[in-house]
């Protein structure tokens, strides 16, 4: 019986996969039904991740109301002026423009606004869009995993608390292997493919008229936008303070992750009322409603592997444990290809740690492993990455044949594995 539950879980993965966005949740929610009448034990109250939910929503809501103040588009255009400033460095300016507004924001959704410049940008200095694209586009998905705020984060500092990992380490030690993995993934970028000029497709697209060039963008910065951000900052630093500062109390006022969804959606309010934005406005937010898609996306599939796990525990860590104690790097291959199925960070982090926390391998393992949640990339189905292809006229960012041959895959492949292998020597060194 556990086979053919795991047949289930399987088939409604790819099922949500196939049909993408919207689709995930609702085949997750109808595997759970399936795996009901299996003799699965369905418990809504264990198999929902309610608090990551509620992270979501809260930070995606706070975010919404900034982008709605005109605070988001200020942030992207300061994102220009810096890759303008810099162009011929693009390819590696680029990624850390996305990789810090996804730290920053707390959603790798923010990256769209930014596609667009580095795709101009590029074009200007006749340097090849896909190599700062594929790498930007990677570099907001990995983003999620540094972020203090991401529900993905919040997921692992819960998964990790047994073996005494804190809030602080978790967020500090991400960060840095994250970003030497985007910095590592961006050498790798700038040496793929062929040059702009010597590029078929872009010359003969070129030819036929369908390559334009737009110049400097143009913001309207509404009055305010600038109070927006720095109440969305100021409530980012006081979550992470207090976050870090409740690490070693036993019973602080607020649980962490309360914490986070009520000092976001307080900075909502304050945004609201300080800036004058109309709440009608908030809920139409490009950023809401891809955030409110992603979290019943979470929802659907995190519900569907947290039945089967907490139904078959037993089994699987009698079938499990010494392949994986024996070889622990088999988690990050594993998450890496879970996270390509679910396309959350967070729904991954929540469907596998906890199996291999119960399978015996130590939080160090599971924390090094961590960044392997971000192969949203390996399908090219992914919103940013598709995104990506449309933005770039000249062709260049174009998809293969065969769906896996698509130009994100080898700087995508080489910034998660760089952050891996990182993160396995300084959680050596330091837990």
């Amino acid at each position: 019986m556990v086979f053919i539950q795991l047949i289930v879980v399987l088939i409604f993965i790819l099922i949500g996969a196939r049909i993408g966005g919207m689709g995930i949740a609702y085949a997750g929610a109808t595997g759970v039904i399936v795996l009901g009448f299996l003799g699965a034990n369905v418990n809504p109250a264990k198999g929902i991740p309610w608090d990551v939910l509620g992270v979501i929503m809260a930070v995606i809501s706070c975010v919404a109301a900034l982008e709605a103040a005109g605070g988001l588009e200020l942030l992207v255009m300061h994102s220009e002026r810096l890759l303008r400033k810099h162009p011929d460095r693009i390819t590696f300016y680029a990624p850390l423009v996305t990789f810090f507004m996804t730290v920053f924001c707390g959603t790798g959704h923010v990256a769209f606004a930014t596609l667009p410049v580095i795709a101009e940008v590029a074009k200007e200095q006749k340097v090849r869009p896909s190599r700062p694209l594929t790498i930007a586009a990677v570099a907001s998905q990995i983003g999620i995993c540094a972020s203090p705020i991401s529900a993905a984060t919040i997921a692992m500092v819960s998964i990790l608390a047994p073996d005494g990992i804190t809030y602080p380490v978790i967020v500090g030690i991400t960060v840095v292997v994250c970003l030497i993995g985007v910095l590592g993934g961006a050498v790798v970028a700038s040496r793929t493919g062929v040059d702009l000029e010597k590029d078929p497709i872009y010359q003969e697209r070129k030819a036929q008229g369908l390559v334009t060039l737009r110049g400097k963008g143009k913001y309207e910065i509404v009055p305010r936008a600038g109070t927006s951000l720095i109440i969305f900052a100021s409530a980012i630093v006081l979550v992470m303070v207090y976050a870090a500062a409740i690490t070693k109390v036993s019973n602080p006022p607020l649980p962490r992750a309360a914490a986070i969804m009520a000092v976001m959606m307080a900075a909502g309010l304050v945004i609201v009322l300080c800036c004058h934005v109309k709440v009608d406005k908030i809920a139409t937010q490009a950023t809401f409603r891809s955030g409110m898609n992603a979290a019943l996306c979470v929802l659907g599939v995190a519900w569907l592997g947290n039945t089967f796990v907490e139904s078959n525990i037993a089994t699987i860590k009698a079938a499990g444990s010494g392949v994986i104690q024996a070889h622990p790097w088999l988690l990050a291959v594993v998450l890496f290809f879970g996270s390509a199925l679910l396309y959350s960070q967070a729904a991954t982090a929540i469907t596998f740690m906890p199996v291999a926390a119960a399978l015996g391998l130590p939080g160090s393992v599971l924390l090094a492993s961590y960044a392997a949640c971000s192969g949203l990339f390996f399908l090219p189905t992914y919103p940013t990455t598709v995104a990506a292809v449309g933005m770039d006229d000249t062709g260049t960012t174009r998809l293969g044949r065969f769906v896996v041959d698509h130009p994100f895959q080898i700087p995508g492949i080489a910034t998660i594995a760089i952050a891996v292998v990182v993160a396995y020597g300084v959680t050596a060194l330091l837990l």
